[in-house]
């Protein structure tokens, strides 16, 4: 008897899932406001070496 009535618990518990088809979002987890995934003293130091490296380009005489 202990089972059915387990059974029936996580039914009940469950059961807005189905009835809410299509409707469900995909993880359970609590939505994260997206943020940038890079930081922004690392992005700086990419724009410096990327830029720093451009501008050396220009400036030194061909070998």
């Amino acid at each position: 008897m202990v089972a059915k009535q387990r059974i029936r618990m996580a039914n009940e518990k469950h059961s807005k899932n189905i009835t809410q088809r299509g409707n469900v979002p995909k993880s359970s987890k609590a939505a994260i406001d997206e943020k940038s995934s890079v930081g922004p003293w690392l992005l700086a130091l990419f724009i410096f070496v990327v830029c720093g490296s451009v501008i050396k380009s220009i400036l030194t005489p061909p070998l």
